[in-house]
């Protein structure tokens, strides 16, 4: 017999888990939103060009991705909360020994590669724990989740330029590296779903007779937990795949903007305190956009791929727009636009994979998705970078941002087609 409790309850306890999952996407992804605010420092201190610097974020935006299907397949053989504590202990190692800053090769040791690994590990568990709890009311619950990413960077824009003026960078890094410690609090919050379902659904297998209408399971509503194999055959599915291509081209323009952002803002010489604000503006619309966005898609009215197509299709249109700023006000209002429209496109892209795949394959498709989407991660901030030291101009890394984002939307398009 099938465990009771391994049907999704869209509630009760699950509410916990997400405020959970809120506190680690602001301890995980706001951390690495905002470290655009350490890049001039880190810069001048090493005496580095842009694309030399940039290495730290995209090593541990790669990491990040590189790390998802391991965090996966432990989540599978152990539990979530285990991985996410996990998690918790390797980010503070990384911001605790990128303290001592003594040389680049070392920052990319440290807050990338130890970062980038402890944000995988706590980041991944904690964004498919939520999927598990819920179904009906997935969408809104993964949007409240990621909404911790912009209600933490909404305040650690100010924070951290503060820390960074009054202790300096390696200060603030050691400081950081402690208030990430609270992950570990937050993983022993996620109880697992049903800690008897593998030991009966075992059960079930060896005394169901074949073809016995109890053994067969929706695929919607099959516990996760059951499955004790991670499934790589998921990149011979050809929907699977075009919504991978996606994740890397999407990826390559995700991570340029708030690397990018601090500089622009310093070339058109804007000064240090209102650039801060602009960090915080942006969390402030993203947190919005993924609130109503969820709101949105819990109701059905759209579908989620159609509803993904169009926001992607807006964050390219406002980051082309965004380099046309040429004070603090116009700057302000661009970086609105981008940073509502973001929000939306993050409120259901986790939620398109769950469609596209179900929910009995979605812990190998997170991992799997994070993997192969590493590799936009990995080469989009350098190439920004690069594009930069060539031009000479900071806007030039928004319009590659814009454009590499219209050819993503085409594989969404190609996606809805083949469904």
């Amino acid at each position: 017999m099938q465990a009771k409790d391994s049907n999704p309850p869209d509630g009760g306890y699950g509410w916990v888990v997400v405020v959970s999952a809120f506190m680690v996407m602001g301890l995980t992804a706001a951390v690495l939103k905002t470290f655009g605010l350490f890049f001039v420092e880190i810069q001048q201190h090493f005496d580095e060009l842009a694309s030399t610097t940039s290495w730290i974020t995209s090593v541990t935006i790669a990491i990040f991705h590189l790390g998802a299907p391991v965090a996966s397949s432990l989540c599978v053989r152990y539990t979530h909360r285990a991985v996410v504590i996990t998690g918790g202990l390797l980010a503070f190692s990384g911001m605790a020994l990128g303290f001592l800053g003594l040389n680049m090769v070392w920052m990319y040791a440290t807050t990338g590669f130890l970062q980038g690994l402890g944000i995988s590990f706590s980041w991944t568990p904690a964004i498919s724990i939520v999927s598990h709890y819920f179904s009906r009311k997935r969408a809104l619950a993964n949007a409240i989740a990621s909404a911790g990413e912009c209600a933490f960077a909404f305040t650690f824009g100010p924070f951290f330029q503060w820390l960074i003026s009054q202790y300096g960078w390696k200060g603030a890094l050691l400081i950081i590296g402690g208030i990430q410690l609270n992950i570990c609090v937050c993983g022993v919050l996620m109880r697992p779903l049903a800690s008897s379902c593998l030991l009966e659904a075992s059960h079930s297998e060896t005394e169901t007779p074949p073809g016995s209408g109890a053994s067969r399971i929706d695929k919607e509503d099959e516990s996760p937990i059951t499955h004790k194999t991670f499934n790589w055959m998921l990149v011979r599915q050809p929907e699977f795949v075009l919504y991978a291509i996606f994740g890397i081209l999407a990826a390559m323009s995700f991570f340029v903007p708030p690397l990018f952002l601090v500089p622009l803002s310093y070339s058109l010489g804007i000064d240090e305190s209102w650039t801060a604000s602009l960090l915080s503006i942006l969390a402030m619309v993203d947190f919005a956009g993924r609130l109503l966005c969820g709101w949105y898609a819990n109701l059905h009215v759209t579908k989620t791929v159609h509803l993904l197509t169009m926001t992607i299709t807006l964050i390219s249109t406002s980051l082309m727009l965004l380099p046309l700023a040429n004070n603090y006000l116009s700057l302000a209002i661009f970086t609105g636009f981008y940073g509502f429209f973001f929000g939306t496109t993050v409120a259901v892209h986790i939620t398109v994979l769950a469609d596209v795949v179900g929910m009995p394959d979605f812990d190998s498709a997170l991992g799997l998705f994070m993997l192969i989407r590493s590799t936009g991660g990995f080469v989009g901030p350098p190439l920004a970078g690069l594009i930069v030291d060539m031009a000479g101009d900071y806007r030039a890394s928004f319009y590659m941002a814009g454009a590499t984002l219209v050819l993503s939307a085409g594989f969404l398009v190609t996606l809805d087609q083949l469904q």
